[in-house]
Order: structure tokens, then sequence, then C-alpha cells
């Protein structure tokens, strides 16, 4: 599993950290969804992003693998939903066409582009860290200027600033 940070800082975008988290020495699934659960809670702890984009899920031939990867997306999405961090999700058609204008380009094309786009030199040993930062910058790229999400400490402050929203 890769992830990618970024800063936005009014046009200037900027590489934080991106990184893998390797999962294929530990057995059992229900223990990687663990590893995947703290790692996310871990990067939001250390770096407290506003957001968090992922990959959509995508429909493959191998059921089982789809299945897994569904219970993986879905614990890094509760992991932000717990620190109650904003999600987004993009399909990787989007995200190619968004980082490279092409929706069917190969991770090297897309790899490739972010080190121009982010002025980084060093190539990861795995391209799901490069996918994972592709999600950030494509997050960044689809966003209207001005306007930019309003993030809240907790329900109690979101409904005191939308008593609309309550039931």
């Amino acid at each position: 599993m890769g992830h990618g940070l970024i800063h936005i800082k009014g046009n200037k975008m900027e590489l934080i950290v991106m990184g893998v988290l390797r999962l294929e020495k530990v057995g059992d699934h229900t223990l990687k969804l663990q590893k995947i659960f703290s790692h996310v809670i871990a990067l939001i702890d250390e770096y407290k992003p506003d957001e968090l984009a992922i990959e959509a899920p995508f429909f493959g031939k191998n059921v089982q693998s789809m299945l897994k990867l569904g219970r993986a997306q879905g614990v890094a999405i509760a992991g932000a939903l717990s620190r109650n961090i904003m999600v987004q999700e993009y399909s990787p058609k989007k995200i190619k066409q968004s980082i490279t204008g092409n929706g069917n380009a190969s991770k090297e094309q897309v790899s490739a582009m972010l080190k121009t786009l982010l002025n980084f030199k060093e190539t990861p040993e795995f391209l799901d860290a490069t996918d994972a930062l592709a999600v950030a910058v494509c997050h960044h790229f689809q966003r209207k200027p001005g306007t930019a999400k309003k993030t809240y400490s907790g329900w109690k402050a979101f409904l005191s600033e939308n008593p609309e929203k309550k039931g």
C-alpha cells in the first residue's frame, strides 16, 4: 500500500512524504488490515492532513483480489474517518487523466510526470508510492480555486456551524 502527502500553500504544491507499507510478510489478511489501519492513523497523527484522497475500487477479473482490495481501502477510509478527516475517491482513469492528460497512462508515465510537477529526483522502489502521490495531486487539481472544504474538529463543531443539518 502506497501513501503520498503533499502540502499546498497558495498555488505552490510540494511533496511532504511518500512511501510504501510492505505487507507481503504478513500472512493473515485480518492482520494486514490492522496494519493498514494503524499506518493510516500514524500518518494522520504525524502529518495532520486536512483531507484524504483514495483510489476508488475498480473492477478486475479476480474476485478474491477485488474483495481484499476493497477491504483494504475501507480500512484506510475508516482510519481517516476515525480522525474526522474528509475522504474523496477518484477512479484510476481520472487520476491518470489528471496527472498526465491520458487516462490510459502507464504507472511509469504517471511517476515521471509527478517528478516534474513536484520537482523530486529519487525514484521510489515501488510505484505504489507514486500511485498514491498521484491520487493526492489529482485531488488538488480537481479542487476549484476558492472552494476549499471547511474542516471541523468534530460533529459538535460541524452542527454548531450548520444548524440546518440537525435532524
